[in-house]
């Protein structure tokens, strides 16, 4: 039995509902073996996050090689990277070992405001990293980081998004959740000659912390396991999907996504 694995390279948050805590119960629930290379240690929970701990780019390079050299990921996600020298941390182990399905959820603020990505490692990410990536997964805010454009409507997402596979993203996908229209929230895949939307009614809830983290899992999550971006795409829409629609409601702030959820929708029981 052949079993397909993934790493995400990524922040643990100590209230389990983002970072490499919501990366690997995604990889779980998709079948996926999951591992993982911390960047930083947080003291976060629903209310934000109180504390961020770096790790050393050194620190961060053997865990990447460590796994590289023994297990070899199938599908790689990064998430929270912080700092310039991280990046280049992960660029020097993508090259040394020629790892590939690199999936960049480029994350820059938390849900409560807090900054994870300094902005000297804004310029590294662009030039080192995007042009080895997969697919990249930004939201709009950070889209319109990465490309200086300002995106206010679906023609503007898709210029982003071709401004990203210029870049050499081989896969952007622009994520829509910050404007939903007519309760509506629509994502959007460029595959290098079209563009594929997926629409999804709004949620309205709190309940989101981790949606980011959870889509670029599922969807590395299933690039390991050998789909086509398309059906990639459409899982990770459904698995998130899902995770709204049915979120934990627990702590006091913005709550975590439901990870058991898509599973169970599959089978047609409680999401719960």
């Amino acid at each position: 039995m052949s079993i397909c694995k993934a790493l995400t390279i990524a922040g643990s948050d100590s209230g389990g509902g983002a970072g490499i805590q919501a990366d690997l119960k995604t990889f779980q629930e998709l079948g996926v073996y999951g591992m993982s290379a911390l960047t930083a240690v947080t003291a976060q929970n629903t209310q934000g996050v109180h504390g961020v701990f770096s790790l050393s780019p050194e620190a961060l390079g053997q865990q990447i090689e460590a796994v590289a050299e023994d297990l070899r990921p199938d599908a790689i996600k990064t998430g929270m990277l912080w700092n310039a020298e991280m990046i280049e941390a992960i660029v020097k182990q993508l090259e040394k070992h020629d790892l590939r399905n690199v999936i960049v959820d480029p994350v820059m603020i938390a849900k409560g405001g807090a900054s994870l990505l300094n902005n000297e490692a804004v310029e590294t990410l662009k030039q080192r990293l995007l042009p080895r990536a997969f697919a990249a997964t930004p939201n709009i805010p950070e889209a319109e980081v990465l490309t200086g454009r300002s995106i206010k409507t679906m023609e503007d997402r898709k210029e982003a998004a071709r401004d990203l596979y210029k870049m050499g993203v081989r896969y952007p996908i622009i994520k829509g959740g910050h404007q939903p229209q007519q309760k509506k929230v629509t994502d959007l895949l460029f595959d290098g000659e079209a563009f594929i939307e997926i629409t999804n009614p709004f949620i309205e809830t709190k309940n989101t912390h981790g949606t980011g983290c959870t889509f670029s899992a599922a969807l590395a999550a299933e690039i390991a396991k050998g789909s086509g971006i398309h059906e990639a795409f459409e899982t990770a829409e459904s698995f998130v999907h899902e995770a709204v629609a049915h979120s934990l409601d627990i702590g006091s702030g913005h709550g975590p996504t439901n990870h058991f959820a898509y599973q169970k929708s599959l089978q047609g029981g409680s999401r719960l």
